[in-house]
């Protein structure tokens, strides 16, 4: 086999490859086992039909598309192999020249990953945030684990509904007198004060007391996912079943006994400040790594293929997808919820999809150039942690990287991780 690669414009090129006769022989061969059996020709029982005679009433191009998809995969993988070229998008194939007893020709027109003009990449100059925690952010995570402990109690005949109350409502909504879709419920719980509602509608329930009844009156914001309902002013129909309030625990040593594995309110607290300041700790260190990381990236010289764009924009959407069932809902029904279509969901993901291509080609640049590789030791570092974080053996996660051909990406992320905390070490604090 021989391949040629010619480079025509920006990311994309021409990859012509010619086939010796015997391997395409080769491929008619199996491409003639493949249909065989499926072949009935009076004489002559299905599978025995004699290849002279196949080829004598059907011809032997009838084997060519068999014998191509047998073919191709493998010689292009070679050529690409050859060619040294690290194509991001299924290519286009052209047979030139196909013929029995002789050389396969095709083309491949290929779009590849572009070549990356770094710029200055060391010494760049970040902000770094501290992670100190003061008492008034341990005094308010003590106040909302204190929310969370509450006991909720129906409130006092004749009292109001105050913010932070849960509203036991009914509700109808309507547009210029017109009910809409999604416009009514019963029996809703709804926390004044959450936030959670039409902006002016929870402030209006705060006030009403059991079993009143009162329009609200609110206006739907501009960018509303509702295309019916944008900035249109509507109507609510509600009606106060119940108010049920929360009765905060008193924050002492029998809060701390009951909630933490601590004795006194003391211990608790210090606690919480240690977990804030590793919280806090683990903020900052990503938020310089993202700083120093977008720098570099502004600094490079690249044209980002569209193909590698919508491949993330991809896999970003399947992410997206599993983590709405690992929430208990389908896309079906988030698209119902929201009224955002598949397309607009993935449009609004296309910024942070290029983002993320532009950061990833320039990061391995950067390997590149600094010789950063993954070596063995860090792959069976990074075995052992996953096997440790899924309490399996090493080898049983080894075998599975393995099956789903797995490790070589493993290394390339490795690789990745390394060259950022190779460009935060050489940054500097602004």
């Amino acid at each position: 086999m021989k391949a040629t690669w010619e480079k025509i414009e920006k990311n994309q090129g021409v990859l012509t490859v010619e086939v010796e006769a015997e391997r395409v022989a080769v491929a008619l061969d199996k491409a003639f086992k493949k249909v065989a059996p499926k072949v009935s020709i009076p004489g002559f029982r299905k599978g025995k039909v004699p290849r002279s005679m196949f080829e004598a009433r059907y011809g032997v191009e009838s084997l060519f598309q068999d014998a191509l998809d047998i073919l191709l995969p493998e010689v292009y993988a070679e050529a690409i192999e050859e060619t040294k070229i690290d194509p991001v998008d299924r290519p286009e194939i052209d047979v030139k020249e196909m013929a029995k007893g002789q050389a396969l020709t095709f083309t491949a027109k290929v779009t590849v990953k572009p070549e990356v003009e770094l710029g200055e990449y060391k010494g760049i100059e970040v902000e770094e945030k501290t992670a100190d925690v003061t008492a008034e952010e341990v005094d308010a995570e003590l106040k909302r684990l204190q929310e969370r402990h509450a006991e909720l109690v129906i409130a006092e005949e004749g009292e109001a509904a105050q913010t932070g109350d849960i509203a036991i409502i009914d509700f109808e909504g309507s547009v210029d007198g017109v009910l809409f879709e999604g416009g009514k419920a019963e029996k809703h719980s709804l926390e004044l004060g959450s936030g959670s509602f039409i902006p002016g509608f929870e402030e209006q329930v705060v006030g009403m007391k059991k079993n009143e009844e009162k329009d609200v009156n609110v206006t739907f914001p501009e960018e509303y996912h509702s295309e019916d309902l944008k900035g249109k002013a509507a109507v609510f129909k509600v009606l106060l079943h119940d108010i049920k309030r929360k009765n905060l625990p008193e924050l002492d040593d029998e809060f701390a006994k009951d909630v933490s594995e601590f004795d006194t309110l003391d211990e608790y607290k210090a606690d919480i400040e240690k977990r804030l300041k590793e919280q806090k700790e683990e903020t900052a260190k990503r938020e310089k790594e993202n700083a120093v990381v977008a720098k570099v990236a502004e600094n490079a010289q690249v044209d980002v293929p569209e193909v590698m764009v919508d491949n993330e924009v991809d896999n970003m959407f399947k992410e997206f997808a599993n983590r709405l069932q690992q929430q208990g809902m389908n896309l079906e029904l988030y698209t119902q919820f929201t009224g955002q279509t598949e397309d607009v969901i993935k449009g609004e993901m296309r910024e942070e999809a290029a983002r993320r291509v532009r950061s990833n080609l320039v990061l391995e640049a950067v390997a590149k150039a600094e010789s950063i590789e993954a070596g063995d030791e860090d792959l069976d570092a990074e075995v052992a942690r996953m096997a440790e974080m899924y309490q399996r053996s090493v080898e049983e996660i080894r075998t599975i990287f393995t099956a789903n051909g797995m490790l070589d990406s493993i290394k390339n992320d490795l690789a990745i991780r390394k060259t950022v905390d190779f460009l935060v070490e050489n940054s500097k604090t602004a």
